[in-house]
């Protein structure tokens, strides 16, 4: 049983590693199409994370609901724009919520021992 839940943890981090990689493509490019990797990577992590009974999955759980919401914002935002176009009130929220992504997913690094 011990095995299969760091089998769990150690699929869980790396699409932690792959979201934080795709986040930092997107903070440097500005590449759009790098929300579809972002939403992979989430979709995957939720797979192994959510309603989970172990410790350690419950422990990063507020941080995961974190990225997870702000993931669904950053959707719904998208969708709100005309023709594709980020004004400045859309860039400020994507910005915002990214951030919050970010800052989650680094409090989950830390809790891992992986930081």
């Amino acid at each position: 049983m011990e095995q299969q839940a760091n089998g769990a943890h150690l699929a869980f981090m790396e699409q932690l590693v792959r979201l934080n990689g795709a986040m930092a493509e997107l903070f440097k490019h500005g590449n759009l199409e790098l929300f579809t990797e972002m939403n992979k990577a989430i979709k995957e992590m939720y797979a192994v994370q959510h309603g989970a009974e172990d410790e350690v999955f419950k422990a990063i759980d507020p941080d995961c609901e974190v990225i997870y919401r702000n993931f669904d914002m950053i959707i719904a935002v998208l969708r709100t724009t005309e023709d594709g176009s980020i004004d400045r009130g859309a860039q400020t929220a994507l910005n915002k919520l990214l951030h919050n992504i970010d800052e989650a997913a680094v409090n989950i690094a830390s809790l891992l021992g992986m930081i």
